[in-house]
């Protein structure tokens, strides 16, 4: 095991994807007052995509997005950049809650991402878009059964799913703590998601949509009819609201109870030479990640580097959010530590960033939908780790929504139905930390869950990243 002193001695406490030269100037922010079609709050991917289907949907509609400081900042610039087609946090978690419409949801997911690769290429968006799959990898004897039965699954859906023994595993990715894998090819791509993020901000300039950055939106109101969103230095009127701002502090308070703000942490490598690459193999180049509770996720960037995510899951006392609590040094140390068990090839590669992100956890971990204000205000959120990809169909169903229509998207039970609400504080916090605890219990355990995990499973509800 390397000196871990040595091995962040050059990181920068800075995400990966955001550390970026060619990041676009901000546009201004929103001065005086004005009118719009639509308001779109939030520059994250749930907002941006709002805005460009919006402009898709009707060329002539006058579409503003507001963000409170500049495009893809918060989790849209900081996580792995998996973009996964399940819209339900995979099929066991679907099937869990929306068994009966699982097919269509399968469907629907897999149109979405064929669609985001569309977008992709139509818009000329420079984001590392591999369309490559995730590998789940069994590292304790108790998940090679599970993996095995995830397979069967997969395929039962029609997916293409490969299941690999240990030397097939080693041998497509070399880690000594491989036991067994399953290839889901068709399921995932990978992407670098702050270009991503820029690449739709471009699209959306181009087709008409004014954005505005720096500017914060303090309330939403109602006013004769229509709506009223007030930022710091300017207030715009307009007929309909998409709200797209995750889990910072909600426009509607409602949603407080079914959000929970989660801390994940990721570290990037310095550029693996030939030889290192050659040494893991990993020449498909898909994501990867473990099948514990608490797992990691990882995947290798456009110049070869491995980001390294996961794991540790914080939440912290009162639903805090802050700035300083995205560098987390026992957490990079911990990823660290894991990185090089499952890599001791890479024993001499050190990182160079390290960052921590905030997730809209919800208790179901998919996104869940809503209207205010008369249907005028349209919200998607709770993606819980898994938004690359499922914002834009959320974008979808919030712009049905305020049309008045009824879609297939409306008719889901996925968009009709709420999670299971977080109890208050200090319930909350007791309730996290103790299924933290169990988690971390059950992977000691052969994966058995105790009295407090099951009673949770009959429910529905759960705590992840």
């Amino acid at each position: 095991m390397p000196d871990l002193d040595d091995a962040f001695a050059g990181a920068v406490a800075v995400p990966f994807w955001l550390d970026d030269p060619d990041a676009p100037e901000p546009q201004p922010a929103l001065t005086g007052t004005g009118e719009a079609d639509l308001v779109v709050v939030g520059g994250g991917f749930t907002g941006l995509w709002t805005a460009l289907l919006a402009k898709e949907r009707d060329p002539a509609r006058d579409v503003v997005l507001l963000e409170g400081r500049t495009i893809g900042w918060a989790a849209s610039g900081r996580n792995g950049g998996f973009c996964s087609a399940s819209l339900t946090h995979g099929l066991g978690n679907g099937m869990a809650h929306f068994p009966d419409e699982l097919v269509t949801l399968e469907r629907l997911g897999n149109e979405n991402l064929d669609e985001i690769e569309q977008t992709v290429g139509k818009y000329g968006i420079d984001c590392a878009f591999e369309r490559t799959g995730e590998v789940s990898v069994a590292t304790q004897p108790w998940q090679v059964d599970e993996l095995a039965e995830g397979a069967d699954e997969l395929r039962r859906f029609g997916h293409d799913a490969e299941l690999f023994d240990r030397d097939q595993m080693r041998a497509e990715v070399d880690s000594p703590t491989y036991l067994a894998g399953v290839w889901h090819r068709d399921g995932t791509a990978m992407l670098n998601p702050a270009r991503l993020a820029w690449g739709l901000r471009d699209a959306c300039l181009r087709l008409g949509v004014r954005i505005h950055e720096h500017s914060r939106v303090r309330g939403v109101h109602s006013v004769g009819g229509r709506l009223r969103v007030d930022t710091s230095r300017g207030a715009l009127t307009t007929d309909a609201v998409a709200l797209g701002t995750g889990v910072f502090t909600p426009l509607l308070r409602r949603l407080r109870h079914f959000l929970l703000p989660v801390y994940d942490y990721a570290i990037v490598t310095e550029p693996l030479t030939d030889a290192q690459l050659s040494s893991v193999g990993w020449h498909n180049r898909q994501g990867l990640a473990d099948s514990g509770n608490q797992f990691h996720y990882y995947r290798l960037t456009s110049d070869n580097r491995i980001l390294w995510g996961g794991y540790d899951a914080i939440y912290h006392f009162g639903n805090r959010v802050r700035t300083s609590l995205q560098q987390r040094s026992a957490t990079f140390e911990r990823l660290a530590m894991h990185f090089y068990q499952t890599f001791p090839q890479l024993s001499r590669v050190g990182f160079t960033h390290t960052w921590g992100g905030v997730i809209d956890t919800c208790s179901r971990f998919c996104a869940f939908f809503g209207t205010a204000h008369a249907g005028r205000l349209a919200y998607a959120a709770g993606f819980t780790g898994l938004g690359v990809g499922a914002t834009r169909f959320a974008a979808n169903v919030m712009l049905d929504q305020l049309s008045g229509a009824e879609t297939e998207r409306t008719r889901l039970q996925l968009v009709r139905s709420k999670p299971v609400p977080f109890p208050p504080e200090p319930l909350r916090y007791g309730v996290v930390q103790l299924t933290r605890w169990s988690l971390a219990r059950a992977d000691n355990r052969q994966g058995r869950r105790n009295v407090w995990l099951r009673a949770l499973d009959k429910f529905g509800v759960g705590f992840d990243s």
